[in-house]
């Protein structure tokens, strides 16, 4: 099993609604905000706030050092969004955060300055980053340890999704023992958390923050299509990066355990979120070798 040193800094929901918006509320009457509204509730539920957008957590760190990694961030060359307070507001297990609300734009998103930025990114020493921030291994992430989930819904599997599921896993293990050097990973790039603002594209939601190798913040996009994404948006990430690594063995297995563990999480989910059930379905189409299997939303 994972150890604390293993997981990033948010490594579990924030939990029921009900509990992230006292959390919300009591932070919003702390720094005089109008009252807010549920914007995503997820690993991190997301409110609005007037000019501010509030991000509830149960964080393995101190949420201070998210505040203290967007000043790197920013300072290296990546468009962040900036916080709008430099305190935290606690409830609990709970940890509230304010941040700016940034204002979209009519232009899409700009996929070769994402690319750019990511590349910062990699160029950052681990040491750059703030001292308390997690920065475990990505591939320690409780939802990459598949035998585990597999065990755990393997009742709401049938055959054919099951077998497509342990074949791509059992095709692609070999990428632990990858000999490509570690960097430090943003650890989730695809387009939700992507934005094109009026300030520029800006990169979002930095809870995975990790080591791996750089083959990992490339792998979502390599396959974006499955996730109703255009393909030549890796190749405009790709330009801005400096390198494509579409047809790289790593990135492809990277690629394609990330649909595993995308798929599994979503199972999970379904069992106390009925929303989530539709999607799961939607998701084990493929893995049956559905040639008319749905795109996925990343939710």
């Amino acid at each position: 099993m994972p150890t604390p040193a293993d997981r990033p800094f948010v490594a579990a929901p924030a939990g029921p609604v009900e509990l992230t918006g006292l959390a919300a509320v009591a932070a919003a009457e702390r720094w005089g905000l109008p009252s807010p509204v549920l914007l995503r509730a997820g690993m991190t539920a997301i409110y609005t706030a007037g000019d501010s957008v509030l991000r509830v957590a149960a964080p393995t760190a101190p949420a201070e050092t998210a505040i203290e990694l967007a000043g790197v961030l920013t300072a290296a060359g990546v468009r962040v969004p900036r916080a709008r307070r430099p305190d935290v507001v606690r409830v609990g297990e709970l940890s509230v955060t304010a941040w700016e609300r940034l204002e979209p734009a009519a232009a899409p998103v700009d996929w070769r300055t994402v690319g750019a930025m990511v590349r910062r990114v990699h160029a950052l020493a681990p040491a750059d980053v703030p001292p308390g921030y997690p920065l475990p291994v990505a591939a320690s992430f409780p939802w990459w340890q598949f035998d585990e989930l597999l065990e755990r819904v393997g009742d709401e599997l049938d055959d054919a999704a099951r077998g497509g599921i342990e074949s791509a896993v059992a095709a692609h293990s070999w990428w632990r023992d990858s000999p490509a050097p570690a960097v430090v990973c943003h650890g989730d790039v695809h387009p939700g958390n992507v934005m094109a603002t009026s300030a520029g594209t800006v990169l979002l939601d930095w809870d995975l923050l990790a080591t791996a190798p750089a083959a990992w913040d490339h792998a979502m996009l390599v396959r974006v299509e499955r996730w109703g994404g255009e393909p030549d948006w890796y190749d405009e990430f790709a330009h801005g990066y400096g390198a494509s690594w579409r047809a790289d063995r790593l990135t492809i297995a990277i690629a394609e355990l990330r649909l595993v563990a995308a798929t599994l999480m979503r199972l999970l989910a379904a069992r106390t979120d009925p929303a989530a059930a539709g999607e799961a379905r939607h998701r084990l189409a493929y893995w049956r070798g559905d040639a008319d299997a749905p795109t996925w939303n990343a939710v």
